[in-house]
């Protein structure tokens, strides 16, 4: 038990020092700053629309338009991540932030002049699908910025802890306004606090990035993203399983409005504090969200975290009363917390940053088009059941699917687990040492180690170059045309003038004593190097 403990108390102080490492990187902190803006603006906005919707056309209105909204930025999500992989992420982001707060404010005029409610529609739209660009860039963006794989874990915890703030201050923000002013206050309110969003972003210091040797049309970069997603059949079942729980979540954005308005009678306002007790129970989530740091495998807390959500709706359903459904909602913000985490990091870790925007566009794209179904769905039961049998319906479905893929995701977990000594090895050679983290990890995993004996000869001169070696353990003597040519140690590498030049090996490198390689096959090296300028100087 004092093993447990001590154990734990390690984690949290790692943990911690992750966390401090988040904000002493400037980068980071402007994201984040950025994101408070765009989650808190984003929610006091949809508020308002729901509510706006709802006095014009009643439920299916609300639906309806979360249907328009979501498909649409569906269908542009693999684009946007498309852009995301070929211009500067912080354009991208600036870019994007600006017109959705331009569309926002324009709404707002709308309902001011008193034109058609349709007007405000399609500016909800046009508002959704410039948000649609932010997300892949910025997720992709994340990992290039963070240090270590647990800054890395340690920036998305922190993320979703703002993301969990925003939930509760931002409908609270729009339930306040809307009780006190009107819907247009709230969306010009927004509009400024998504502007905030793009001024934040444009401080961001972006890497250098490779040039890129060939121009991707739309369509094919698009391709690309599902045909990496899609193909690999761990990412496959991730993907799924968020796609079943945003559908879920889609159907639960109207079921609350309808919850509040009809069957607890908590009037307009009510809307923005059952969703803002979400956000306050997303809080609680971080606290479990704060393990994640330093954990290698993220599957099985995403089927725990699915299963988790889920219950509490189901609870709601059999017994639907105002202190149930705010204590409820509360496990319900604190589950997606930890979905939302352990299912950005997983991706970020597995995918390789030179089409990871594509692929968070192909992801977003899913889950959007979910979230569309989940909402057109959801009135539809409501008149074919009743609201309480479409909660326990919605609340029942995810524990079943976690419970049928939980061996698929114990098998994703063992396999995740990174090998320590080649990391280090990684991390610590100049040529490497530029890269992010999850790049860094994958690396980890495809190195195959090699024992050789002593005066075994690993490369000789002239010969065609395969591979590329680090040492981990032993010396190595090197010999150009039969001449001395220095000493290799623990830590350093060779063979890579072969593999950048395309020529045949420049030296002879055989072992002293009993020496320990890791090799890395030559596509996977310049693979490595291909999307990253700094490593591929340092290799020059």
């Amino acid at each position: 038990m004092l093993g447990g403990m001590a154990r734990l108390g390690q984690r949290l102080r790692e943990s911690m020092r992750a966390f401090r490492s988040v904000y002493d990187n400037r980068g980071l902190r402007r994201l984040q700053l950025a994101w408070a803006g765009a989650i808190i603006g984003g929610w006091a906005y949809v508020i308002s629309l729901a509510v706006f919707a709802y006095r014009e056309h009643g439920a299916y209105a609300v639906g309806a338009l979360a249907v328009a909204r979501w498909v649409t930025s569906g269908m542009a999500a693999p684009i946007a991540g498309v852009v995301g992989d070929r211009y500067r992420r912080v354009r991208v982001l600036v870019a994007s932030s600006a017109l959705r707060s331009v569309a926002i404010a324009l709404a707002g005029a709308a309902v001011l002049a008193d034109v058609s409610p349709f007007v405000v529609y399609g500016l909800a739209v046009l508002a959704a699908l410039a948000g649609t660009v932010f997300g892949p860039s910025e997720a992709a963006l994340v990992p290039t910025l963070a240090r270590s794989p647990e800054e890395l874990t340690a920036a998305n915890v922190s993320a979703s802890t703002i993301d969990s703030v925003g939930t509760f201050m931002g409908p609270a923000l729009g339930g306040f306004l809307l009780a006190a002013t009107s819907p247009e206050i709230v969306f010009f309110a927004a509009a400024g606090l998504v502007a905030w969003t793009s001024i934040m972003v444009a401080g961001v210091e972006e890497g250098p990035r490779a040039p890129r040797e060939e121009d991707e049309g739309v369509l094919s970069g698009g391709l690309a993203g599902f045909r990496t997603l899609l193909g690999d059949r761990r990412l496959r079942l991730i993907a799924g399983l968020l796609a079943a729980y945003t559908l879920l979540d889609g159907a639960l954005d109207v079921l609350i409005v309808v919850l509040a308005l009809e069957t607890l009678k908590l009037g307009d306002s009510g809307v923005g504090f059952l969703n803002s007790t979400a956000g306050i129970g997303g809080l609680l989530g971080v606290v479990v969200a704060a393990g994640l740091v330093g954990r290698k495998g993220l599957a099985a807390p995403i089927g725990a975290g699915m299963a988790f959500w889920g219950v509490p709706i189901l609870l709601i359903g059999l017994w639907p009363s105002k202190a149930s459904a705010l204590a409820l909602l509360a496990a319900v913000g604190a589950a997606t917390t930890i979905v939302g985490v352990a299912g950005d990091t997983l991706m970020q870790r597995a995918v390789p940053e030179d089409i990871l925007a594509r692929v968070f566009g192909v992801l977003d794209s899913m889950m959007l088009v979910s979230i569309a179904i989940g909402a057109a769905l959801a009135p539809l039961l409501v008149d074919l059941i009743g609201m309480r049998g479409t909660l326990v319906i919605v609340g029942a479905a995810l524990p079943l699917l976690a419970a049928l893929s939980w061996p698929r995701l114990r098998e994703i977990d063992r396999a995740a687990e990174v090998p320590a000594r080649p990391l280090a090895l990684l991390v610590a050679h100049p040529i490497f040492a530029p890269l992010p983290p999850p790049r860094l990890e994958q690396l980890a995993q495809l190195l195959s180690e090699r024992s050789v004996s002593p005066a075994e000869t690993i490369v000789r001169q002239g010969d065609a170059g395969d591979d590329f070696f680090l040492i981990s353990a032993g010396r190595m003597r090197v010999t150009v045309d039969g001449a001395p040519a220095g000493e290799l140690g623990p830590g350093e590498g060779f063979g890579e003038i072969a593999l950048l030049r395309d020529v045949p090996r420049t030296a002879t490198v055989e072992a002293l004593e009993e020496t320990t390689l890791y090799a890395l096959d030559r596509a996977e090296f310049l693979s490595a190097l291909s999307g990253h300028a700094e490593s591929a100087a340092a290799a020059e």
